[in-house]
């Protein structure tokens, strides 16, 4: 079953590669709200909106949003490690934690079936929105805008 509303921020442990910047702490993460987003190489609506969330994550971080990204691959073509540190890097135009989940630990324990997929906790890591496919991101900013307010800094 999906997480639904109030759940809890799953454990973002128990992947083996990180790229930008290593795995985030549960330390560095309390007391945060946390904009999880899930994505994939050969994912075009992924692509087509990495741009567009690079500066969600810009406009927010500095108000102490934190942002974690997971790779989800979708074939075995995806399992290259340094393809898919690359395109993070490049066109996703990653610079928050980016776990490279080839084994689907993370996918698993979100349930996540899709990508793009965004997922938005409060302050004490509870579900707040999800989000996935390529409309409505609108509905993702204002979100994480509501979380904000809910709780300022």
């Amino acid at each position: 079953m999906a997480l639904r509303m109030r759940s809890p921020l799953p454990s973002l442990e128990g992947v083996a590669t990180w790229c930008e910047g290593g795995a985030p702490s549960a330390e560095a993460l309390a007391g945060k709200p946390v904009v999880v987003s899930f994505w994939s190489l050969s994912c075009h609506l992924c692509h087509e909106s990495a741009e567009a969330f690079a500066r969600v994550r810009d406009r927010f971080a500095p108000l102490g949003i934190a942002f974690v990204a997971i790779h989800q691959p979708r074939s075995e073509s995806e399992l290259d490690l340094a393809a898919v540190a690359a395109d993070a890097r490049g066109e996703m135009q990653l610079t928050q934690p980016c776990a490279i989940d080839n084994e689907h630990t993370l996918v698993d324990r979100f349930e996540n079936q899709f990508v793009p997929a965004f997922y938005v906790f409060n302050r004490q890591h509870e579900l707040r929105h999800f989000q996935a496919g390529g409309k409505g991101f609108d509905r993702v900013v204002t979100a994480i805008e509501r979380v904000v307010e809910e709780s300022p800094v």
